[in-house]
Formats: structure tokens, C-alpha cells, sequence
């Protein structure tokens, strides 16, 4: 190919390019493309930057730079004189053998453990409007506050939190190691803290540091899909344990013990109930007896709406058997992804380096800021306010289900959280429900898909008030209440709801 035939392409490939990188940027990027598809094979030569810069109208310095950078990138080599070529490492990229040429080869794209967490995901993009639930109202937030602290620690002065950490920034975890004294009966040390980045690094770090490949979890039925999701991808049998008015119920001489017990007990996902005391007892008896762990998730504890802390497990339990999971995403915003593991001491330094070596630490400015947030007392005047307005949109938002609906629905939940699960006392389809209200801009969440065991699902809705203005409420309660109503209808009479009818 001649020198004039390669300025041709290049000009007709850089006229193509839409790029807001600038003109030698642009023009890098379509001479890197024209070699990559074999356009230009190699030994190629490039024409002169004097020419070249005349037939596209680029300063022939712009492209003296874009032919320095493929040189260094090794695309194109000097040869004798002033000659620019492509060079000849790439004769991999000769038309026949470039990646668009190549069959396509048939086969499993993702390993079996990237396919069931696809299969079983049940993440959402969407995360504000009626009736998402398990999101904050962010716009509650004190971030003037939150960026005044963080501006304090992002001089030359603490300069050393921009590095890594281990285990955790030391202040934060001597403040919650208090906060948690007071607000959930915890005697611990900060030193049994291990600040983690959200509460699904914190359940694999649990999973690898304390489980091997097959072994059994119990898990919550129904339960949070996202514990699962991650202990699934760790290689461990998910066991789903059903969930009643007492909370989980484990058998009372189980045939094959588990590793871990993943449990809510001060407020059970997605349902609300409580654990009682004599489950409670069973609980930690069992883990003590079959040297199994539990983590205990308290995701939503202080935002309740009632006078009194419910008690931990961590706090109940004896015998050192309960790892305590807590998080902030609830109570500042998802966004932080800060999350906190309370472990017993003997495995304290463990898991600190195995937090370090699997995941790195970081995040230290913010951890700062976050010792300052809890201990000048920021979080705990946020928590009574918005446990107020939460409170209020809650109150909204059961008044307009159950004036209206009635006895097609219960519930079990309200006392703490952000969200109402709605139980349908009819074989509503609730996932053809979703389905429908979002299309019209509702979010909801079936409650069926919380259930691992098809044999106990019930079908329901979980529905978020947390993000969602009272008016709101008011406004898209109706249209929801009228297509359950239909699709009740449709259920005694054997038939198949239309989508929309009459309210």
C-alpha cells in the first residue's frame, strides 16, 4: 500500500470519528483503528507528517505527537531515515485474522458461578419514586455538614489517610465501639471492629474466612436475595430455613448442621417480625453445639419507630459464636458503602489481614469524617428526624393500602425499617403485578421472589415509603390498589386480569 492510499484511509477514518478528545487524540485513535482491523497492514508506510498534516489539516505537530505515541505504544516503528511504518509485531492483525474476521465461537460466555449470580439476581437501576423500597431519602441528608468534615481531612496535615489501612481507621472504630455500648447492649473492643467496604464485601469476607466450598448455609425463607447471591458465589449449598411469626425456625435436630447462620433477628428481611427470645435461645444452642456461625444482619435497627432498642444477639450470646453485621447505608446514604463487622476476638486479627489481602482498605478520609459524623453527635440528631418523617410516610402509606384493600392484604412489618411487606390473602400473581405497575412508573417488589423454596412462597409486595414524599404516596396508591382489586377479581373468577380497568 503507498503513502497516498494510507493518508486516504486515515483521512476517510478520522471524517468518521466523532470524538471530543481533541484533534491529535482523534487522530491517534483512527490510525490505532485502521491498524488494529488491517486496514493498514504491517510494514505499511505511513505518509510523512509534512504531507500527512497538509491532506487532513492538522498542525504537523498535532501529528508528529499521534505518530510518537503509536510508536511508543509499539503500532508503528522508524525505519531508516525519516520512514514511518506500521510495524511488524502486528502481522497477528492481517485481515483474516483480526477479531471481527474470526468465527464467532459457540459456548458458555460466563462460568457457572457468574451464571447463577445472573440467574438469581434481583437488582433494580431504579431507585427513587413510589414504592422503591430499601432507599433512604438521600435529599434528608446533612451534606453540608457531611462536606465540611470531609474538607477537614483532606489537607497536607492528614495526608497519611490517603494511604491504606488495616482494619480500619482507629477513631471510628473507638467511637462505635461506643455508640454501639449504648445504642445496642454490645460490650466490644475496637479492636474486635472491622470496618468494611458495604455489607456484601462484609458477608464474602465471612464466607471466605470462615467456610470452605460446599459448606451448608442456613439462610432465611424468605430472605435477602443479596446474602444469597454473594454466599452462593463463594461456592457454599444455600439451605432456606422457613420464616413465622417468631422469625427463622431451624428444626430442632437438624440432619445435616450448617456452617453459617445467616439471620435478621431485630427485624427480619423482607417481613418485619421480630425474633422471639425462645428462638433466640435456640439459635445461639444450636451454633454452640454444631460449631456454626452466625451473622447477624441489623441493616435497619435504628431506624425504628418505636421507644426501644430491640437487643442484639451479639449482646445475648455467651459463647462467642454471633458475628454482628452493621451498616450506614440506611441511616447516611447507599452511596457511602461504609459497613461495619463486630467479630469475636480471637478472630479479630484474622480477619483484618484477610480483609486486606483479599479486598485492600482504603476509604480513610471518609472513615474520618464518619468518627467526627457519629461522635459530635450528626447521626443521632439525623436519625430523629428522619425517623419522623419516615414514621409519617409510613403511616400514609398504610392508611392508603388498608382503607382500601382491606382484609386482601396483611402485614407483619412497620415497627422499624423502610418499607411494608404486604402479604396477598388471594393467589394474586404478584410478579405480574410488578410488571404491570411498572409500566405505569410504580416500583414495587413481588414478594415471592424472596422465597428459595417455591413450596413456602406467598405471594405479596414489598413496598418503600423512606424515599417518598406523603403527596406522592397519596397520589400513586390509588392506581396500585385498583389493580390488585382487578387482579383479586380476575382470582375468584378463574380468569386472566386486563392490564387496566376500571378504579
Amino acid at each position: 500500500m503507498d503513502k497516498s492510499l494510507s493518508a486516504e484511509l486515515i483521512r476517510t477514518r478520522l471524517d468518521s470519528l466523532t470524538s471530543e478528545s481533541g484533534s491529535q487524540a482523534s487522530l491517534y485513535l483512527a490510525i490505532r483503528r485502521l491498524i488494529l482491523d488491517g486496514e493498514l497492514p504491517a510494514g505499511t508506510p505511513l505518509p510523512p507528517s509534512r504531507i500527512l498534516s497538509t491532506d487532513i489539516g492538522l498542525s504537523r505537530s498535532t501529528v508528529v505527537r499521534a505518530y510518537e505515541k503509536l510508536r511508543v505504544e509499539g503500532y508503528l516503528q522508524s525505519c531508516g531515515g525519516s520512514a514511518t511504518l506500521v510495524s511488524e509485531t502486528l502481522a497477528l492483525a492481517a485481515p483474516g485474522n483480526t477479531r471481527r474476521d474470526r468465527p464467532w465461537r459457540q459456548g458458555r460466555p460466563l462460568s457457572r458461578r457468574g451464571s447463577e449470580i445472573a440467574r438469581h439476581a434481583a437488582s433494580s437501576p431504579i431507585q427513587s419514586g413510589a414504592f422503591v423500597p430499601g432507599v433512604p431519602d438521600v435529599g434528608l441528608f446533612p451534606f453540608a455538614t457531611w462536606r465540611r468534615l470531609l474538607a477537614r481531612y483532606t489537607d497536607f496535615e492528614h495526608r497519611h489517610l490517603a494511604r491504606y489501612g488495616h482494619g480500619g481507621h482507629g477513631p471510628l472504630k473507638a467511637v462505635l465501639a461506643e455508640y454501639l455500648r449504648a445504642s445496642r447492649m454490645m460490650a466490644c473492643s475496637p479492636r474486635q471492629i472491622l470496618i468494611v467496604n458495604g455489607s456484601h464485601q462484609a458477608i464474602d469476607l465471612c464466607a471466605r474466612m470462615l467456610c470452605d466450598e460446599k459448606d451448608r448455609v442456613w439462610m432465611e425463607d424468605p430472605g435477602y436475595w443479596g446474602a444469597s447471591n454473594v454466599l452462593r458465589a463463594s461456592g457454599l449449598q444455600i439451605e432456606p430455613i422457613p420464616v413465622d411469626e417468631q422469625g427463622m425456625a431451624p428444626p430442632a435436630a437438624p440432619v445435616s448442621p450448617p456452617r453459617l447462620i445467616f439471620v435478621s433477628p431485630s427485624s427480619q428481611y423482607p417481613t418485619g417480625v421480630v425474633m422471639s427470645l425462645n428462638r433466640r435461645i435456640q439459635l445461639l444452642e444450636l451454633a454452640e453445639e454444631h460449631n456454626a456461625w452466625i451473622i447477624e444482619d441489623d441493616y435497619d435497627n435504628e431506624i425504628r419507630f418505636h421507644p426501644y432498642a430491640i437487643g442484639s444477639l451479639f449482646g445475648q450470646a455467651r459463647s462467642q459464636r454471633v458475628i454482628y453485621l452493621g451498616t450506614f447505608s440506611k441511616t447516611m446514604f447507599p452511596g457511602l458503602r461504609l459497613a461495619y463487622l463486630v467479630v469475636p476476638e480471637d478472630l479479630a486479627e484474622s480477619f483484618a489481614i484477610g480483609n486486606a489481602e483479599l479486598y485492600r482498605e482504603g476509604r480513610m478520609i471518609e472513615q474520618a469524617a464518619l468518627a467526627e459524623f457519629i461522635d459530635g453527635g450528626h447521626l443521632g440528631t439525623h436519625l430523629r428526624r428522619v425517623r419522623s418523617i419516615y414514621q409519617e410516610r409510613r403511616n400514609v402509606l398504610r392508611k392508603a393500602i388498608e382503607s382500601r384493600l382491606g382484609g386482601l392484604v396483611s402485614t407483619t412489618g412497620g415497627l422499624a425499617g423502610l418499607h411494608l411487606p404486604y402479604v396477598f390473602n388471594q393467589p394474586i400473581d404478584d410478579v405480574a403485578l410488578a410488571r404491570e405497575m411498572l409500566a405505569t412508573g410504580i416500583v414495587l417488589r413481588p414478594l415471592s421472589m424472596y422465597y428459595a423454596d417455591s413450596r413456602q412462597q406467598r405471594p405479596g409486595m414489598i413496598l418503600g415509603f423512606a424515599a417518598v414524599d406523603a403527596g406522592v404516596i397519596e397520589a400513586a396508591a390509588p392506581s396500585l390498589c385498583a389493580a390488585v382489586e382487578r387482579r383479586s377479581r380476575a382470582a375468584r373468577a378463574g380468569t386472566t386480569p386486563s392490564p387496566t380497568g376500571p378504579g
